[in-house]
């Protein structure tokens, strides 16, 4: 092991670049883990704007290009045939931040190792300290590959429990490296493997993405992220899934819920003018009264995208409802969007779960109802004073659950009022079935989780007037 200076840039114009020494960091002197394994995977829309890492991205490319070197700003010593080679390409990533004075900052990571190296001078490292991870890995991969050896050359009696104990030396080993893993999160509090994946062992090479890798760097130097781009670089991978130079979002099944919690957002989808969000059951879409009910979307929204306006949620989801919520980053994005909701423009639907057997296929309820003022945020029936809500709805399917039967069912509503799917799921005048978790209208007691969930939502997008349609499945 040796150190080394890391350098990260603030860019000064398109072509020119002001290296500045952070701090000094550990660089693997070449260790290559039998352990790590390579993973494309599935990806998930980027989390942040892309556009200006793009622009730095395809400087970086071109950089690549004429170079060949990874360490082009150093010594050149790190060549790019490797990604030509029988390993092939990886993925690279930009991150584009701003510093405390206001200066812009650029970041960059590949996936991984790069040719057995953590670390490559002039590029983020790793979340764990490859120290730390090689002396793991040293430890038990002699007995590791003796145990596979075994395995495979010398069929006798003994194999099926030489299996386990090769699997339940893998498992130790995989958990000893994952303990190395602390992620910084935007609200500066680290979380473990084990906060966000639980006791269940992420897939192998989780934390190793580019975008995990980055935000993490950004976020323990106090550096707020304003875009972030991923490109694959060298020969196409086996499966045909990755092209040379083309850009591609962070992985589904490792990265989304690494940056779901560094990010404290679930984004679904993410431009200059708005994100979508995959709001968590028990949160709140905007602040609510006394200081307890502070943090919400649109506060933790604000704190991502500092520019966007104070009330920058263009609906709102009751807090114990899980799905899409559409947020507007700036005035005229939000004016659009608002007004596409009250004329109705806006398609949404949604999932619940009914208690008992409906035994109608399908119905339109149409109901009155408005806040008791003695028991907030309760709603009552009141064909006077109440507002009229209608939504439609469809039978999906019965099914089991731990307390007797239950009723899948699709809602389209075709107003917005206070606690509407609720009321008609459970009012005698409605469908008379409340939903399943609900503490307010039904039997739901405190913890459980309302089965409401909105899955689908389409609208026009606010300045390109394109179609843009969402959906998510229920996660119950």
């Amino acid at each position: 092991m040796y150190q080394r200076e890391f350098w990260a840039c603030i860019i000064v114009s398109p072509r020119l670049y002001i290296c500045q020494s952070i701090l000094p960091v550990f660089c693997s002197a070449g260790f290559q883990s039998s352990l790590y394994l390579s993973h494309t995977g599935l990806s998930m829309n980027p989390p942040l704007p892309t556009q200006k890492a793009k622009e730095a991205a395809l400087l970086l490319q071109d950089a690549l290009d004429l170079y060949k070197t990874l360490d082009y700003e150093g010594n050149n010593l790190v060549s790019t045939d490797y990604l030509f080679g029988p390993a092939r390409g990886q993925m690279f990533g930009i991150l584009i931040c701003e510093d405390s004075e206001g200066r812009e900052v650029i970041l960059k990571a590949f996936s991984g190792q790069y040719d057995g190296q953590w670390m490559v001078p002039g590029w983020v490292g790793p979340v764990a300290n490859p120290h730390s991870y090689e002396q793991i890995v040293r430890k038990n991969d002699a007995l590791l590959h003796d145990l596979t050896h075994r395995i495979k050359n010398e069929k006798h009696i003994d194999t099926p429990k030489l299996v386990r104990e090769r699997r339940k030396l893998s498992q130790k080993v995989l958990q000893g490296l994952y303990n190395l893993y602390q992620f910084q999160c935007i609200d500066g509090q680290p979380k473990t493997f084990e906060e966000i994946f639980g006791v269940k062992l992420p897939p192998t090479g989780t934390g190793d993405c580019c975008a995990p890798k980055l935000l993490h760097w950004a976020f323990t130097h106090d550096l707020h992220p304003i875009s972030m781009a991923e490109f694959y670089y060298g020969a196409p991978n086996r499966s045909g899934s990755r092209e040379h130079k083309a850009f591609y979002g962070p992985c589904d099944d490792k990265c989304q819920p690494l940056l779901r919690h560094m990010l404290a957002l679930d984004i679904v989808y993410c431009d200059p003018s708005l994100i979508v969000i995959n709001k968590q059951g028990g949160m709140l879409s905007v602040p609510g009264r006394g200081a307890d009910k502070q943090d919400c979307v649109e506060s933790r929204v604000r704190r991502l995208f500092p520019t966007a306006p104070r009330q920058c949620a263009v609906h709102r989801l009751d807090m114990d409802t899980s799905g899409l919520l559409v947020i507007a980053l700036d005035k005229d994005a939000h004016r659009s969007l608002s007004i596409q909701f009250m004329q109705q423009e806006v398609e949404k639907e949604y999932v619940a779960l009914l208690k008992g057997v409906v035994k109608q296929e399908a119905g339109e309820v149409r109901l009155p109802f408005r806040l008791d003022v003695n028991n907030r945020p309760y709603q009552i029936y009141d064909e006077e004073q109440g507002k009229w809500g209608t939504s439609l709805w469809k039978k999906l399917r019965v099914e089991p659950s731990p307390d007797g039967l239950v009723t899948r069912v699709r809602f389209t509503p075709l107003t917005g009022r206070t606690h509407q799917l609720r009321l008609h799921s459970s009012h005698p005048k409605g469908i008379g079935h409340p939903i399943v978790g609900d503490r307010l209208y039904g039997t739901g007691r405190e913890g459980d989780q309302l089965c409401l969930h909105a899955c689908a939502l389409s609208f026009s997008h606010p300045v390109t007037r394109e179609k843009l349609s969402f959906s998510l499945p229920e996660p119950f």
